[in-house]
């Protein structure tokens, strides 16, 4: 192979390594997971989203669903009610997220089950599963 193949130069390495970092950086927010996981069964509103996800900021759960709306994850639709509705729903890019949650619920079934009980009350009670 040449030296300008992308593989053998490195380029390929890091772009891909560039790509993962981001990947990372959205995916590994428990916060972000946990609305995108709430927003698999549907539209909500951020007023069951933040009773669903338990103890969090109101402000936390709002820069969350501003950041997955402006990198296409998540739509944002006001209704002109009285009062004012908005609900929040995956586009088809957030849905792509599926496969991946689907994923961290399997292999938290398979290996975390029964383990930590007590260290995982805290936690938001979970939807069905996403099929």
């Amino acid at each position: 192979m040449s030296t300008t193949d992308p593989i053998q130069s490195g380029d390929h390495h890091a772009a891909c390594g560039s790509l993962m970092e981001r990947a990372l950086r959205l995916l590994g927010d428990m916060w972000t997971l946990m609305i995108v996981y709430q927003l698999l069964s549907g539209p909500r509103r951020f007023g069951e989203l933040l009773e669903a996800l338990g103890n969090v900021s109101p402000r936390t759960v709002s820069q969350r669903l501003k950041m997955l709306e402006v990198g296409g994850f998540v739509q944002r639709q006001a209704f002109a009610e009285i009062p004012p509705r908005v609900e929040y729903r995956l586009t088809e890019k957030g849905l792509a997220l599926l496969d991946i949650m689907e994923a961290i619920r399997q292999f938290a079934e398979q290996h975390l089950a029964g383990e930590g009980e007590k260290e995982t009350a805290h936690l938001p009670p979970t939807p069905p599963p996403c099929h």
